[in-house]
């Protein structure tokens, strides 16, 4: 089950600022990935469980994280029905991210409280979400909304707590576009853990990066 209540995860969302999300069937690399993310300072990651077997590979990261990353917080992404929430539940996931908004999910989610967070992209589908529940919505593709959207939301729905995911980078100029805006998170996938790292295992520089976006967020809300 999951070691970590939705309000605890979402806390911690806010605190840190990131949610990096990778995929890697080789569980050797995704170790070494976690713990470079871990080391330059996340306490969470989303696994986006898109591969065959994802599921084995998930339960040996999570199994990882609980022994060797003291308060890191894994979860899931890219889930597209109830039976595969619930099943990562079951290996331990802390939070379930969705591409679209499903109610089946909700339902399974809200029955064990696991965070969900559903992709969204329009004010009535967000609304339905927090209807539903959810404490954080997913903006997805975030590149095709843009800060914008998010500040637009923002104006009559200043409670809303979006995670853009997809048109979000490592840049300061992008970052600060998305916390003016007023974005409780943001996530962040092949711009910071990027194909030539991992093809070079260049876990260092991957460490190094984790830590230089971090401390550019919180230059960004200091804003």
């Amino acid at each position: 089950m999951a070691q970590y209540s939705r309000i605890e995860v979402v806390q911690t969302m806010k605190k840190i600022g990131m949610v990096p999300l990778f995929y890697h069937p080789d569980i050797v690399l995704g170790k070494e990935i976690l713990r470079a993310c871990y080391d330059g300072g996340s306490r969470l990651m989303e696994f986006t469980a898109r591969g065959d077997f994802a599921f084995e590979v998930f339960s040996e990261l999570n199994k990882f994280a609980i022994k060797e990353l003291p308060s890191m917080i894994m979860g899931v992404g890219s889930i597209t029905d109830a039976g595969s929430a619930s099943m990562f539940m079951q290996m331990g996931a802390n939070f379930i991210v969705t591409p679209s908004l499903r109610e089946d999910i909700a339902k399974v989610c809200n029955r064990r409280k696991v965070l969900w967070s559903p992709g969204c992209g329009s004010l009535t589908e967000i609304n339905r979400a927090e209807e539903l529940g959810c404490e954080l919505v997913k903006l997805f593709p975030g590149s095709t909304y843009g800060p914008d959207f998010v500040k637009a939301i923002k104006g009559p729905q200043p409670w809303t707590s979006i995670m853009p995911t997809g048109g979000v980078n490592t840049e300061k100029s992008n970052l600060q576009q998305w916390f003016d805006a007023g974005v409780l998170c943001v996530g962040m996938g092949s711009k910071l853990i990027t194909k030539e790292l991992l093809d070079k295992r260049d876990f260092q520089t991957l460490r190094d990066n984790v830590k230089q976006t971090l401390n550019t967020i919180e230059e960004c809300r200091r804003h």
